[in-house]
C-alpha cells in the first residue's frame, strides 16, 4: 500500500521523501511535497502518515503545527477523514469480511494499516453515519462492536 500511495503521488506531481523530522513529527506537507518520518518503522505506519498528508494536499493546508487552534484541529480532522477513507474504506470492510477476515488485528494487517488507525477510521464512520450503515448488501455496525451482516 505504502509503494502504492507512493506512486499515486508522483502522478499528481507530489514529491514524497523520507527524512528525519523534528520532535514528534511524523509527516508533513507544504508545497506538493510530503515528509514522511525516516523513524517509522512499518509500511502500515508510513502509508497511514503519508494518506494524511495527502489529504492535507487535497482538502486543506497551511500551517497546521498548533493544535490549540480549533481553526488548524478542523484541518487536521478533514485531512485525516479523507486518509480513513482512502485506507479503509467501506468496499474495502465488505472485502475483508468476504475474505472471512473478523478480528481487528487481521483486518488491520491486510489492509496494511496499523490497528489504531483502522479504530480512528471506525470511529469517524460511526460520527459520519451514526451507529450503522448500510453499503451495497450488508450492514455494517460501528457500534456497539464493530461487525459486518450480509442481508438476504
Amino acid at each position: 500500500m505504502y509503494e502504492d500511495l507512493i506512486r499515486d503521488s508522483q502522478n499528481e506531481k507530489i514529491d514524497v521523501i523520507e527524512r528525519p523530522l523534528k520532535g514528534n513529527l511524523k509527516g508533513l506537507y507544504y508545497s506538493n511535497t510530503i515528509a514522511v518520518s525516516s523513524r517509522l518503522v512499518t509500511d502500515a505506519e508510513k502509508s497511514c502518515i503519508l494518506a494524511e498528508e495527502i489529504g492535507h494536499h487535497y482538502r486543506t493546508y497551511g500551517n497546521i503545527l498548533n493544535l490549540e487552534n480549533v481553526r488548524e484541529l478542523k484541518k487536521e480532522k478533514i485531512a485525516r477523514n479523507w486518509a480513513y477513507e482512502k485506507l479503509v474504506s467501506l468496499n474495502s470492510l465488505i472485502e475483508v469480511f468476504k475474505l472471512g477476515i473478523r478480528s481487528k488485528h487481521e483486518i488491520a494487517e491486510h489492509l496494511n494499516v496499523t490497528e489504531e488507525f483502522l479504530e480512528a477510521a471506525i470511529k469517524h464512520y460511526k460520527e459520519k453515519y451514526g451507529a450503522n450503515c448500510e453499503f451495497d448488501d450488508y450492514y455494517i455496525y460501528f457500534e456497539p462492536n464493530f461487525g459486518i451482516l450480509k442481508m438476504f
